[in-house]
């Protein structure tokens, strides 16, 4: 788990009926892609979201995108999709989180985004979970660890829910948090088995008027490329906006 400086990046892009990724809201939707504070692969990231029918996106770099937040300037997009690694959020930006919560917009984090913000307390209870690092307000027992190019057996545990509908069973090539901690009250779609990483990688919670999504994989190319990994990321943003069942 690499930390990197920011990387600026500002793109928009509508593209339809690529890969059959669908949305069905019956509206385009525009979403708030959230990245920087780790490396990624870039080109292999965007054509996941280009590959999605219905939406326009904007891809906006930390801190950029704290200080819109803060500012109350993401009225125009539907849904955010968080996938930094940021270690800083002020008050005005935690009130700025607050806000958007309180509005009931649709959050997605990915992968390295649970390991974000590691002396907020609170965002353990937005994202419901947490990878903590040396950095967190926790006992060294608690600290989480990573290991990057396992092949996992991932278990679709809901396979009735919107999110996982329709998927069965699959594997992933990308990286495995172990030792992670995840609320109680999670409704828990993933696991997996893989000795490197937690049994619990994918689940769906409420916090505030809004609903989220966590997927914990997502680290490389190898996973933006995985057709699963691409329904589960088109499922969770079409979920989150439709702020269906939990």
């Amino acid at each position: 788990m690499k930390q990197t400086g920011t990387l600026l990046i500002s793109i928009a892009i509508l593209f339809a009926g690529l890969n059959g990724c669908n949305i069905n809201t019956g509206k385009q939707l525009n979403v708030m892609v959230v990245a920087g504070g780790h490396s990624f692969d870039t080109t292999e990231f965007v054509e996941m979201f280009s590959a999605i029918d219905e939406i326009t996106f904007d891809t906006v770099m930390q801190p950029r995108a704290n200080r819109m937040i803060a500012a109350g300037e993401t009225g125009e997009y539907d849904v955010i999709v968080f996938y930094d690694m940021w270690s800083e959020a002020d008050s005005a930006v935690r009130a700025g989180y607050q806000r958007l919560l309180e509005k009931g917009i649709g959050m997605v984090f990915l992968h390295h985004a649970l390991a974000g913000y590691q002396q907020w307390v609170e965002y353990v209870n937005i994202i419901g979970g947490k990878y903590h690092s040396s950095k967190s307000y926790v006992d060294s027992s608690m600290y989480s660890s990573f290991q990057h190019d396992i092949e996992m057996d991932v278990t679709v545990v809901r396979k009735d829910h919107p999110v996982t509908r329709g998927m069965q069973d699959f594997s992933i090539f990308d990286e495995g948090y172990g030792n992670i901690e995840v609320k109680s009250d999670v409704m828990v779609l993933l696991t997996t088995d893989h000795p490197a990483s937690s049994e619990k990688i994918g689940w769906v919670t409420t916090y505030r008027n809004s609903k989220l999504v966590y997927l914990m994989p997502g680290h490389d190319k190898h996973a933006f490329v995985n057709p699963n990994y691409r329904k589960l990321v088109t499922n969770s943003i079409d979920f989150v906006y439709r702020q269906g069942q939990f």
